[in-house]
C-alpha cells in the first residue's frame, strides 16, 4: 500500500484522514480554555453526596477563617469567595450560607442578597482590576455544568480582551498574576464597608 494514498489498496476506506479536518469547522465562539481545572474536573475538592456534608466546600468554608477558606466578603445569607480553580483572574462565587441546590428554594432574603453581593462584587473587581467585562452565571445541575451541584453559587468572572489568547489555548498555561491570598486581601480591602454605596479605585 502506498502511504500517501488515502484510500486502501482494495478500494475499501480510507487510510489516512487530512489535518485540515482535525480542527473542525470555524464558528464565532470565542474560547475561554482553562486546562488548570483539570484536576477540579477529575474530581478533586467536589463533594460525593447531595447532602450537607463535611465534602461541601461551600458549607465548611464559612466555619473557616477569611483567609483560610479565601472569603471577600460576608453578609447575612450569603458570602463572596474566590473560586479555588478560577475560569480567569478574580473569579468570584457568591453562595447561600445554606445547602440549597435549586434556584426557586431560595428564601427572598437570599436571592436578594446574592443579588446585592453580585453587583457589589463586579463594582469591586471594576476597581481594583479594571476589567473589559463579565460573565456571570449559575449552572443549575450536573447537565447544565455546576461542579457542585448540590450547593447554588453564582459565578463572576472578569474578561479582559485576549483572554483567551495564545498562551491559554496553544502554551496550555493561565496567567494569574497574582496568588489567590493576594487576590482575596485585595478585593476584601476594596470592599466597602456596611453603609458605603460604592468603591474606590486603586492607585
Amino acid at each position: 500500500m502506498n502511504p500517501m494514498n488515502t484510500e486502501h489498496e482494495d478500494g475499501v476506506g480510507q487510510a489516512f484522514e487530512s489535518a485540515h479536518a482535525f480542527a473542525g469547522t470555524p464558528d464565532y465562539l470565542q474560547r475561554l480554555w482553562t486546562p488548570h481545572r483539570v484536576a477540579y474536573i477529575q474530581g478533586e475538592g467536589k463533594p460525593s453526596s447531595a447532602e450537607a456534608t463535611d465534602e461541601c466546600p461551600f458549607c465548611t468554608g464559612p466555619d473557616k477563617s477569611d483567609e483560610d477558606a479565601l472569603i471577600v466578603h460576608r453578609g447575612d445569607f450569603a458570602f463572596v469567595i474566590l473560586n479555588l480553580f478560577p475560569y480567569n483572574s478574580g473569579h468570584l462565587l457568591v453562595c447561600p450560607y445554606r445547602h440549597v441546590s435549586d434556584y426557586t428554594e431560595l428564601t427572598r432574603e437570599e436571592y436578594t442578597e446574592i443579588a446585592e453581593l453580585t453587583r457589589t462584587a463586579m463594582s469591586v473587581v471594576r476597581a481594583v482590576s479594571k476589567p473589559a467585562g463579565f460573565n456571570l452565571g449559575m449552572n443549575q445541575g450536573e447537565a447544565a455544568g455546576a461542579g457542585i451541584a448540590a450547593h447554588l453559587h453564582q459565578h463572576v468572572v472578569p474578561r479582559w480582551l485576549g483572554d483567551a489568547n495564545f498562551l491559554p489555548i496553544v502554551g496550555r498555561t493561565k496567567a494569574l498574576p497574582f496568588l489567590l491570598s493576594q487576590t482575596r486581601e485585595m478585593f476584601a480591602a476594596a470592599w466597602p464597608a456596611a453603609g458605603e454605596k460604592g468603591t474606590k479605585e486603586r492607585t
